[in-house]
């Protein structure tokens, strides 16, 4: 094949595609050898299809499936529903679940021509920040093994950023798609809540989870939201377009010079605890910016250091809510001894439920129980508002946030799996977003050299409700400005 998968972006295989330059077969086929020849290193993938995805292919090659995605290899975080293979949400409570209904996502990916490749491994259930809680296995880092992709979307950030797939997707519930993208050296897009249906998305923290895109480019990560964002009657939360307004063109002014926009720093989001090697990133993007004719202004988020005990209660509390109903009788695992029902129910969930998501059912039971539900839930819902009205009163001001999107690089395996207070402050610059329901995006902001390995950093914008447009313009001018995204993760595959 001519095509470098090493090299290309999502957007230039679809054109070589429709183009008829290398066709949706041997496109597909390529990725497959490649998974072959380096999952094992990686291990991304929880499942491939391959019969499933040359079937795809050969439809597109026949002018059977069309559309602005014919013939692309994604890949899924196994936590979206599909009617072919298992969802399993790693978690040996749903290891052989067959899902009866695909999920809105996946359906508008196939109406755009997608070929689904495979299932990629997460923390089980969306728990954690470095796909260290599957109960499968851990996924690594293609930049460096011996440390973690990062989570809960671990394993479509490295199969990513190891082109094991033209794109994938996942989702952010606290920086599950922005934390990884940044450890892992790719673009991870976290929409605005309510702009992608959940519908299909097993469900972690229903008020926070949110489905979007990794991509190697920014313009790859507009073309991929472009197909899935949309209305759906069958997702509650999804967003009215009475209000929201319609649906643009999110590639339309992608190239769009940013001179006169107002970009916002926030002094919460310069910690001490940042590493120098962010410090000089953030500093560099700021002068970056200025040299491109932004305007730089101070904003204030008084209520950013609540961010983290806010989220662990709050999505505590929901997950303890959303994971009741595996009980080990409607469906999942069963166990087989106990006759008691009550055992039943608890022997069920002990064997099939990890301890990090024991542990997180746990706190939100207490959270909600009687005599502390005022203490905990209904006062973490009141911070929740305040930090929300931080960012409404920070983005009068600007029109987007530069900040990092995680205090370092990519950490070790087992360097924090015995201290969840330390794994939890990994997300401290991501869980805010998902509190006030805002639009964020992590792209590649350079690199820093640990051990004698090169790891990448993450530079993240935040941006107000349904702001993509800009936020993409603003991510983008930034990527072109410099070569970070070229630089793939080749040396450990």
């Amino acid at each position: 094949m001519s095509i470098d998968l090493t090299q290309a972006t999502m957007t230039e295989l679809r054109d070589a595609v429709a183009d008829k330059s290398v066709s949706a077969v041997e496109l597909t086929r390529a990725y497959l050898e490649r998974i072959e020849a380096h999952d094992g290193h990686v291990r991304a993938y929880n499942e491939t299809y391959a019969d499933r995805a040359i079937e795809r292919a050969e439809a597109v090659d026949r002018g059977e499936v069309t559309g602005v995605l014919a013939g692309v290899p994604i890949a899924l975080k196994d936590n979206l529903c599909t009617t072919w293979g298992h969802t399993t949400c790693s978690s040996n409570i749903l290891k052989n679940f067959r899902a009866p209904y695909n999920a809105t996502v996946v359906e508008k990916l196939e109406a755009a021509g997608a070929v689904v490749l495979g299932k990629t491994n997460l923390d089980e259930f969306a728990m954690g920040s470095s796909t260290e809680n599957s109960g499968f296995k851990p996924t690594k880092n293609p930049w460096d093994t011996g440390r973690v992709p990062g989570g809960s979307s671990g394993g479509s950030a490295a199969a990513v950023a190891a082109d094991l797939c033209a794109a994938a997707f996942g989702s952010d519930t606290g920086g599950s798609i922005r934390q990884p993208a940044a450890l892992c050296g790719v673009v991870g897009l976290k929409p605005t809540y309510g702009l992608i249906s959940r519908f299909g998305l097993v469900a972690f923290a229903s008020s926070l989870d949110q489905i979007g895109p990794f991509t190697h480019t920014v313009e790859d990560a507009a073309v991929l939201l472009n197909v899935i964002a949309g209305h759906d009657p069958r997702d509650s939360t999804s967003a009215d377009p009475d209000t929201s307004g319609p649906i643009p063109d999110y590639t339309a002014n992608l190239d769009r010079p940013i001179e006169g926009l107002k970009l916002g720093i926030a002094k919460q989001y310069m910690g001490e605890g940042n590493d120098p090697a962010v410090a000089k990133m953030i500093d560099d993007a700021i002068a970056m910016y200025k040299d491109m004719g932004a305007t730089i202004v101070e904003v204030d988020l008084p209520h950013t250091e609540y961010g983290i005990p806010t989220y662990y209660i709050v999505a505590t509390a929901e997950a303890s809510s959303n994971l009741a109903r595996y009980d080990g009788v409607h469906y999942g695992h069963r166990t087989e001894a106990p006759d008691d029902l009550i055992d039943l129910y608890s022997a069920s969930r002990a064997e099939g439920f990890g301890d990090e998501v024991k542990r997180r059912i746990m706190l939100g039971t207490y959270a909600l129980s009687s005599g502390y539900y005022d203490a905990y839930y209904l006062r973490a819902l009141k911070v929740r508002r305040l930090i929300k009205n931080d960012f409404d009163a920070a983005f009068a001001q600007c029109d987007a946030i530069v900040c990092p999107t995680t205090t370092g690089p990519a950490f070790k395996f087992g360097e924090k799996t015995d201290d969840p207070l330390s794994m939890y402050l990994n997300d401290v610059y991501t869980v805010n977003a998902n509190l006030a329901g805002i639009a964020g995006i992590s792209v590649p902001g350079g690199f820093t050299e640990v051990d004698g390995k090169t790891l990448p950093l993450g530079l993240q914008l935040l941006g107000p409700t349904f702001s993509e447009p800009t936020l993409l313009r603003a991510a983008n001018m930034y990527e072109k400005s410099n070569n970070f995204g070229n630089t793939r993760a080749l040396a450990s595959v």
